[in-house]
């Protein structure tokens, strides 16, 4: 990495705001809005402003609670009653684990590297931005940074970074550093991507890489119960039981993310390195035996060097990287608890 320009200091101040005006909904107020913001990215030279779209939706005047989810999440973590579930709608809603009348939750739609003009984004990049996002909304300290795989990463760097800007962190399914099996596949991933790109079959390629990263998120247990079926011979070959549930996957991703933004985020998550001794926050690990992407002894090492205070949550799931998605009743409670 001695190639790569050094890491720059963010620069935290508000410029512009686009404004949209706060809807209320039962006593809870929702923001979804973006800020111009200037920030100094690691791989850049100097500070660049962009636009940070964001969505900062509970009880008003309550504490901030900042949640941010894997690669493919979005701001919309939570939505108003009757619009489309938010992707962790499940835990954050009012009376949810993640309360919305005890808390306000803020996040954030993850950077590229075309926003800043660069060629990469980095997991202190994100940090950087969301300090800056709390500077533009008078925010001093959140009660907590949540976050999940990627958002768990960057809220590492976060707290390396800005450790007074955070009372405490919650960590699911992220670790101070990417895992070199994990990021092996991650890479033959961006290469099946790239090939598309050289060949002009880009979206039939980012698909392929969609459903290879479907065989690591979730665990060996749920894949043998769910497609231990038979072989059907469709047209002129065999097609397996999971052979359908990839491709409906892969299209799905397809119809709904970019190929530069996957490249950039995958890319984002394995030059990500945080020594945990910089971190003095409390903080709350999460994570999941069936995890392949983010063994549990990534988390215990992480839990081992951490600075401040930590304990480790083991919760028992089919589900491997993707449980912190699919098991909101395990994990309801310890998130109630971490936050208190």
């Amino acid at each position: 990495m001695s190639q790569l320009p050094e890491t720059r200091t963010a620069c935290t101040a508000e410029v512009i705001e686009l404004p949209a005006a706060p809807r209320a909904r039962n006593g809870l107020a929702d923001q979804r809005s973006t800020r111009r913001l200037a920030l100094s990215p690691k791989y850049g030279s100097g500070p660049r402003e962009l636009d940070v779209r964001y969505l900062w939706s509970g009880a008003p005047d309550a504490p901030t609670v900042i949640v941010q989810g894997g690669i493919s999440a979005d701001r919309d973590v939570t939505t108003p009653a009757g619009a489309t579930s938010g992707w962790w709608q499940a835990l954050v809603a009012a009376g949810a684990a993640i309360d919305l009348e005890r808390y306000r939750v803020l996040a954030i739609d993850w950077l590229v590297p075309a926003e800043l003009g660069v060629s990469t984004i980095s997991s202190e990049d994100q940090a950087d931005a969301l300090v800056a996002l709390l500077d533009a909304l008078g925010i001093a300290r959140a009660h907590a940074f949540v976050g999940s795989s990627y958002g768990a990463m960057v809220a590492l760097a976060f707290a390396a970074r800005h450790p007074q800007r955070a009372e405490r962190l919650v960590l699911l399914c992220g670790a101070h550093r990417a895992h070199p099996l994990s990021t092996a596949q991650r890479s033959v991933q961006r290469g099946i991507v790239r090939l598309g790109q050289q060949s002009g079959q880009l979206d039939e390629a980012l698909a392929l890489a969609r459903q290879l990263a479907m065989t690591t998120y979730r665990g060996s247990a749920e894949f043998g119960r769910r497609f231990a079926g038979e072989p059907e011979w469709r047209g002129d070959r065999f097609h397996f039981p999971v052979e359908d549930y990839l491709e409906h996957q892969g299209r799905r991703f397809v119809e709904r993310f970019d190929a530069e933004r996957f490249l950039a985020l995958s890319e984002s998550i394995d030059l990500h390195d945080v020594a945990p001794e910089q971190v003095p926050l409390p903080a709350t690990l999460i994570g999941f035996p069936s995890d392949r992407l983010v063994p549990l002894a990534d988390l215990c090492e992480l839990q081992r060097r951490l600075r401040g205070p930590a304990t480790l949550e083991v919760v028992e799931s089919p589900y491997g990287h993707d449980a912190f998605l699919k098991e909101p009743e395990q994990l309801a409670p310890l998130l109630r608890e971490a936050l208190r």
